[in-house]
């Protein structure tokens, strides 16, 4: 059987810059081999007559681990068990809607990284930072009031979960940091202010002071990799970018000042829109207080206004989903929601060749070039002239990653 295939009479997008053409695309031993030309002999052919091909989406802010309903499974009211076929099931279903690629920005220990890399399970390549960084009562740490801080560090599952370690102070930071790369962890993951689904605190405050960032920064540097941070107001936002984070997820209340200061120490942003709007729609179906709506209503423009903020300085941005909970079918939505803040060209780009920089893979994924990794999708229609075909998981009839049909839905 040949290991060659091509796939044929498809519109191809390959996020390069360049416009849709039609081409066919050859694939042999995982990876590109060419760009249009007429049907080798000796492939197997794919049709793909009428389809949009697009490089593999990546979601450079996932929560893999938060698959389950939120506080049953911080709370020990779901099993172990659950909870870890809630997130096979979750990495399936990310593959499956076009997602080849993802940034697990906290929650995973770095055995579901390896497990899915080892072809054990189906999912997406996944980059992870393992568990979050939060001070005591910061957003990430989800205990009830009454609840010992002690027993928040009792419900990781070794291996598979472990949502937040706390620290307060350099030290504590020190040893967290320097524990999470033991584990594994890609990079790191901060949170400087508070959050939209926070317990103990508000959207404005600010959290760990500069110099507890600064630690991990220089854990980060130490191994070649970066820290990266949760911020929802400008003044975390700037005190974080101070300290040395290079990438920023969520960035609310980003203005020019601070886009350009992002600009000029060549700091990432990564919006999360998605989120927000499936937290202000279905707040009841993800089991959440009702406040939690109000607060991301608060801050939807806020995140718009500084993604084109950021944008207009020249800052990298990125493209995030931030969806948690039982359903995550909805993260191509991310996409039609930049579609409209800026156009879809540009969201599949953030979505692709930007997010595959970031992700530091750029020279493997990412575009539609000879020689790089066969990460593909096709999409029934074309979503670059209709954008809601992103937020649709049933449009994506065929995936590909390294080389690999992983969902083939072709009528």
């Amino acid at each position: 059987m040949t290991s060659s295939l091509w796939l044929h009479g498809a519109t191809v997008v390959t996020a390069t810059g360049t416009g849709p053409e039609p081409a066919g695309i050859l694939i042999d031993a995982g990876r590109i081999t060419r760009i249009g030309g007429s049907v080798p002999g000796d492939a197997e052919v794919v049709d793909c007559t009428g389809l949009t091909l697009t490089p593999g989406l990546i979601d450079a802010h996932v929560h893999l681990g938060l698959a389950s309903e939120l506080e049953p499974s911080v709370e020990y009211g779901m099993s172990v068990a659950e909870i870890a076929a809630d997130m096979f099931s979750n990495c399936a279903q990310t593959l499956r809607s076009g997602f080849t690629t993802v940034r697990d920005c906290g929650g995973i220990d770095a055995g579901l990284a390896r497990v899915v890399a080892s072809g054990k399970l189906r999912g997406p390549r996944i980059v992870q930072c393992g568990p979050i960084h939060c001070q005591t009562g910061g957003h990430g740490h989800y205990a009830s009031e009454w609840e010992p801080t002690h027993v928040w560090n009792e419900i990781e599952v070794p291996g598979l979960r472990t949502l937040t370690m706390l620290a307060d102070g350099p030290d504590q930071m020190r040893r967290n940091a320097r524990e999470s790369f033991r584990r594994g962890a890609d990079f790191l993951k901060l949170c400087v202010t508070g959050g939209v689904i926070s317990r103990h605190d508000k959207l404005t405050d600010t959290q760990f002071s500069a110099e507890e960032i600064a630690v991990a920064v220089a854990e980060a540097a130490a191994r070649g990799t970066y820290v990266t941070v949760h911020a929802l107001n400008v003044d975390g936002i700037r005190m974080a970018v101070l300290a040395g984070v290079k990438c920023v997820e969520h960035g609310s209340g980003i203005d020019e000042e601070t886009a350009a200061l992002m600009a000029e120490r060549q700091v990432s942003l990564v919006p999360t829109l998605a989120a927000l709007e499936r937290l202000i729609r279905n707040i009841d179906d993800l089991g959440l207080p009702s406040h939690f709506a109000d607060k991301a209503a608060g801050v939807r423009q806020a995140m718009v206004d500084g993604l084109l903020a950021a944008t207009a300085a020249g800052v990298r941005v990125g493209l995030g989903s931030d969806v948690i909970g039982p359903d995550q079918t909805g993260r191509g939505e991310e996409l039609t929601l930049r579609a409209a803040a800026q156009s879809p060209m540009e969201a599949l780009i953030a979505a692709t060749r930007v997010n595959a920089d970031l992700l530091g893979l750029g020279s493997e994924i990412g575009t539609l070039q000879v020689g790089k990794q066969a990460d593909i999708v096709a999409f029934a229609g074309n979503p670059l002239d209709d954008p809601k075909l992103f937020a649709d998981p049933d449009s994506v009839v065929l995936v590909v990653q390294n080389g690999v049909v992983a969902k083939d839905e072709r009528k």
